[in-house]
């Protein structure tokens, strides 16, 4: 089987990791599979290093119809039989360049990002008409695209975006070497989080609870593991400056990390508090390694999250209540340890990469069947 896939973002994030790691599982499988990029772009970039065959193009308003040819040849060229795209502003290249060559090829979008904007207008319709199928990455991106496109329920699968649990696994990981790394002792406790720096992740609600819970304890350790992404370095900067005029020097900013199966291994508590996550790639990551959890209440953690058996819930926004949960499991190590063994058994059963590959292709297969008739 080949495949086109599609990613046109310039940013880097959960939704340009996980391009990478399905196409990545795709090729293992022994399927054909190429990248239609940005150019130069962090996704361009870290493609390349995996040795991925990548289609750079530039996007602007200038070479829009260039671009729009160029894609429609590669894809009539390559003889694909399937366009899968993780960004839903790719369709607007993608549908008029299956349009453009009469393509009956399948359409799969994984929509991986909520929407506040109504798409039922004309050119909308065109566009998600010809959409075969949408992947919705948890069940309030499921909802927020049947109420704001008009794709229906039979045109909308739930497939989680999946991690590789084998990686993810506390008995793969080195929690010794971060910690030696960051001169962190054996009696402090680690208290984490892990995301980009953009607003609405929650890193001043961090900064902040973290405070109060210091002002309390004296054996407590913060790490915030990120970097900021495309346009994004003056809110970075913004978090840097909050944490000194809290006068935190138990702050450990450890910037971009590849290793982040070992950063997990080094917390003890793992603190998810985006605003508003259509998933939330890291959560996953962190019950597969067996971390106990305190996680804003709100979307796509309750997919993954199950209060009071792997993880304490928050109120969405509020430092004081993510303390005080915080405080809860500092203060007892057994239920660290039984919501951490819990977490790990929900990421083995829900969230390994193998079950969401094998609902992915099953998928791929009945359409590219279909598409045949």
């Amino acid at each position: 089987m080949k495949i086109l896939y599609s990613c046109l973002s310039e940013s880097w994030g959960g939704m340009e990791m996980i391009t990478l790691t399905f196409v990545k599982e795709l090729l293992k499988r022994n399927f054909e599979v190429d990248l239609l990029c940005l150019e130069n772009s962090k996704i361009h970039k870290e493609a390349t290093n995996e040795k991925i065959n990548v289609l750079p193009i530039k996007i602007s308003i200038l070479n829009y119809l260039i671009s729009l040819f160029k894609i429609s040849n590669q894809i009539k060229k390559s003889n694909y039989e399937l366009v899968h795209t993780q960004a839903s502003k790719d369709l607007w290249l993608l549908v008029p360049a299956l349009n453009l060559i009469n393509s009956k090829i399948p359409l799969i979008l994984t929509k991986q990002v909520g929407s506040f904007i109504v798409k039922k207008d004309f050119l909308h319709r065109v566009l998600y008409h010809r959409v075969t199928k949408a992947f919705a990455i948890s069940s309030v991106i499921r909802n927020n695209l049947l109420s704001t496109t008009t794709l229906t329920e039979d045109e909308i699968e739930i497939v989680y975006n999946g991690i590789d649990t084998q990686k993810f696994n506390p008995e793969n990981s080195d929690r010794i070497k971060i910690r030696k790394e960051f001169e962190i002792k054996d009696d402090e406790i680690v208290i984490g989080m892990l995301a980009r720096f953009s607003p609405g992740k929650g890193h001043e609600e961090f900064l902040k609870a973290a405070k109060l819970l210091s002002d309390k304890y004296s054996n407590l350790k913060f790490l915030i593991v990120g970097e900021a992404s495309h346009g994004e370095d003056e809110y970075a900067n913004q978090i840097r400056i909050l944490a000194k005029e809290l006068a935190l020097d138990n702050v450990i900013f450890t910037g971009f990390r590849r290793d982040t199966n070992d950063m997990l291994a080094a917390m003890d508590i793992f603190v998810f508090p985006s605003h508003a996550e259509a998933f939330g790639i890291a959560l996953a990551e962190a019950l597969s390694m067996g971390v106990p959890s305190v996680c804003a209440r709100a979307d796509g953690v309750l997919d993954i999250a199950v209060e009071e058996q792997t993880s304490l819930f928050f109120k969405k926004e509020s430092y004081l209540d993510l303390a005080s949960k915080t405080k809860l499991l500092i203060d007892d190590k057994s239920l660290r340890e039984k919501l951490g063994n819990n977490s790990r058994e929900r990421a083995i059963q829900l969230f390994d990469i193998n079950i969401s590959m094998d609902k992915t292709i099953k998928i791929y297969n009945e359409l590219i069947e279909e598409s045949k008739k």
